[in-house]
């Protein structure tokens, strides 16, 4: 039987791997177009490669993704993250937890994963084919020829399409009848022209609450650390608001209303009797100086600043009006979004092949036979955390043990 993976990312590895283990008889080859096979894990998490999350309940884990939580509910049942823990530390390689939950190879390099891919294929006789495009792919009446831009033809029994968010794989897609839907950017960073805020780049604060609106409608909401940057916001909070807002914000141009909250855990009344309270026992001492609420000393600054208080201004001579505008620029600042910059060197798309065309229990296309999917070609996307590399092994695997008792 001749199996053939197209795509040399974690899906494609995954998948090939778990075809070729289960039934040895089979021939698996995998065919990636680039020079250089696991591109993408190689610079995830920062060079360290945010293998998984340690979430451990299928009804938990889905709602990490924006699109495809539904659909990976069952597959979550059949391989989830206890199961990719126990697949890499069965193939030589342990995994640590982080406060926060993303789980790293202990060795804290993505090299450690690549290899342990590679070294896996290589055990299982895949046969790899790297540097080598495919142009296209046809359907036959006993499987699959596979027409390579060197002129050579492959032919499959079996084919797992995993070539992530790439064009080409869309396009082959689309060729064997499957619908696409129109990938855009998930996971991504705002821009906010904004002078005065950007001077602040490398101020943090954990927790605000942020609000996605856009016409004057709350779209979206998160709560969680965000991150002041040359170029705006980021950190975990805004780059989960990205996620959830992609196809939104995509249909907008990435224009839009932020709305912090800075202080979360206060209600509006909360924060207008701390300010009070300053200004009772301080009424002497200077605004910028004496701030009364947990905020980092600059950021404070900043705000007050933009409702017009100056730097030798006296809680003693603030009026009701101001306090009022204070208290609400604390609890519901406005900023305006004007662009998206991205997430370090990683990439996530929200889009891809319809979930309805492919069956979850198999990872195979419901409407041609033979054929089947995994990884980010699919209409699946997770929030930042190891939630995207999850669904990649979940459907490889499946993908994998299907193509090999299917037979």
């Amino acid at each position: 039987m001749q199996i053939v993976v197209i795509g040399g990312g974690a899906a494609g590895f995954f998948g090939a791997i778990a075809c070729a283990e289960e039934n040895p008889q089979a021939q698996v080859t995998l065919i990636e177009a680039s020079r250089k096979p696991l591109a993408k894990v190689l610079i995830s998490g920062g060079g360290r490669c945010n293998v998984t999350h340690a979430c451990f309940s299928a009804a938990e884990l889905v709602q990490n993704y924006p699109r495809g939580n539904k659909a990976l509910r069952g597959a979550f049942t059949r391989f989830q993250p206890k199961d990719t823990i126990n697949w890499f530390a069965n193939h030589g390689v342990n995994l640590k937890t982080e406060a926060d939950g993303r789980m790293f190879p202990i060795t804290d390099s993505s090299e450690t994963i690549a290899q342990c891919l590679v070294s896996a294929a290589f055990a299982a006789k895949v046969e790899l084919k790297i540097g080598i495009p495919v142009i296209a792919v046809k359907k036959e009446s006993k499987g699959f020829v596979i027409t390579l831009k060197s002129g050579e033809q492959q032919r499959a029994d079996r084919l797992l399409l995993a070539t992530g968010s790439s064009l080409v794989g869309y396009k082959l897609a689309q060729e064997l009848n499957h619908h696409i839907t129109t990938p855009v950017p998930s996971l991504f960073t705002f821009n906010i022209a904004d002078t005065n805020l950007r001077k602040l780049a490398g101020i943090s604060v954990n927790p605000v609450n942020l609000s996605l609106s856009i016409s004057d409608q709350i779209q979206l909401k998160q709560t969680g650390p965000i991150l002041i940057t040359h170029w705006g916001v980021s950190g975990p909070a805004v780059l989960k608001l990205s996620a959830w807002g992609a196809r939104i914000l995509h249909e907008n141009h990435y224009q839009g209303k932020l709305i912090i909250n800075w202080l979360p855990n206060l209600q509006q009344e909360a924060v207008r009797q701390k300010l009070l309270s300053v200004k009772q026992e301080w009424g002497k001492k200077a605004i910028a100086l004496h701030r009364g609420v947990d905020l980092p000393h600059r950021l404070w600054q900043y705000i007050i600043f933009r409702i017009g208080i100056n730097t030798e201004d006296r809680w003693a001579d603030m009026s009701k009006q101001t306090l009022n505008q204070l208290v609400q620029e604390i609890s519901q600042g406005e900023y305006l979004i004007n662009g998206k910059g991205a997430f370090k060197d990683e990439f996530v798309t929200c889009g891809g092949v319809d979930l309805k065309e492919v069956n979850f229990k198999t990872m195979e296309s419901k409407l041609v036979p033979g054929l089947y999917f995994a990884g980010e070609i699919l209409d699946i996307d997770g929030i930042t955390g190891g939630f995207n590399f999850q669904s990649a092994w979940t459907t490889a695997y499946l993908a994998g043990k299907s193509m090999a008792v299917n037979v």
